[in-house]
């Protein structure tokens, strides 16, 4: 993952010249000093101990890039040395774990948000201003199919929960931020089919329950061979007067209904506007650019910890219904 992050750092030109990278960390220090020979960062502090790396190369930032069960030790040792924490998803292993890093943050006056890229992908925030617009009258229900089969091999491949908490996180999130919304309540059901590579819940469906009677109903599988979908989800979005359709692609459709009379109503096109900002539809970059802006404003940024964890908080309740099999509550 550090890769892309810093591909994204290095080849956008909103971020060139803002961030200069002066340390690596990695467990097994010949991967750290093959990433910095990679991107020719001859200059940075390479080490396998963060807190030692920290003292020494005095950053301002950090960019938590590890998996998720090292997450809370590595950010609470980034605010605690004075850093801002850009965190990968998802921003905590636990909700407890969440909430904790979330007054920590607050506690040290430091940014801390997180790496929800797919927030800033065009087709997200184009349906995001649709809905907002009221072009398809008040929105009742969002559905999204996720069906891809991934061989990562890794520690994915051993994870519990690995969809819901490795992957969903993204498109809950979307969901969350498309609508507009307040999730609730969900009731999940999750499997690990037969054939699957991953060791538990590679599959999931689940039906959340948002504010103002919404339902999301999200569908999906990491072991589904044969027709992958998107890695954005496969979308439809229904309103009180239409519906939008979304391949997760460049492919978008929306109808409204034109008239009152006959058995089905006639129906007529509408436009998917563009995004309100096109700038921030570049995944990581834009991510890495909203934080820094916030640092430099004193606004929070978009995908901020403390909101964050209530995308976390539905991944934690889908994954609780899941284990007890009943409708679960939803709270940050």
């Amino acid at each position: 993952m550090s890769k892309g992050w810093l591909k994204a750092i290095a080849e956008d030109p909103d971020l060139e010249g803002k961030i200069t990278i002066v340390g690596l960390v990695d467990l097994d220090r010949a991967q750290a000093e093959a990433r910095a020979a990679e991107f020719g960062l001859s200059d940075a502090v390479v080490g396998t101990d963060l807190d030692a790396v920290l003292s020494q190369a005095k950053p301002d930032l950090l960019f938590d890039v590890v998996v998720p069960v090292a997450r809370r030790d590595v950010v609470a040792t980034g605010l605690a040395r004075g850093c801002h924490v850009l965190s990968e998803k998802p921003m905590a292993a636990s909700l407890e774990a969440g909430r904790e890093l979330v007054a920590l943050a607050a506690k040290a006056g430091k940014v801390h948000a997180v790496i929800q890229n797919r927030r800033f992908i065009a087709g997200v925030r184009r349906i995001h201003r649709m809905i907002a617009s009221g072009a398809l009258g008040e929105i009742t229900a969002l559905h999204c199919d996720f069906f891809v089969g991934a061989h990562f091999g890794g520690f994915r491949e051993q994870m519990q929960n690995v969809l819901l908490l490795d992957m969903a996180i993204h498109t809950l999130d979307a969901a969350r931020f498309m609508a507009g919304k307040t999730p609730l309540a969900v009731y999940c059901l999750q499997t690990n089919p037969t054939g699957s590579w991953y060791a538990h819940g590679a599959a999931a469906n689940a039906i959340f329950e948002f504010s103002d009677d919404v339902v999301f109903n999200y569908r999906g599988s990491w072991c589904a061979e044969g027709a992958n979908t998107s890695w954005e989800s496969a979308w439809r979005v229904i309103g009180s007067k239409g519906t939008l359709l979304w391949d997760g692609g460049e492919n978008f459709e929306a109808r409204v209904a034109a008239g009152d009379t006959g058995f089905f109503h006639d129906l007529v096109p509408v436009e998917v506007p563009e995004p309100a900002d096109i700038a921030q539809t570049h995944g990581h970059a834009s991510v890495i650019a909203d934080f820094l802006a916030a640092i430099e404003t004193g606004r929070a940024p978009e995908t901020a910890g403390s909101d964050n964890i209530k995308s976390l908080a539905m991944v934690f309740a889908a994954i609780e219904s899941a284990r007890t099999k009943s409708r679960v509550e939803i709270s940050a």
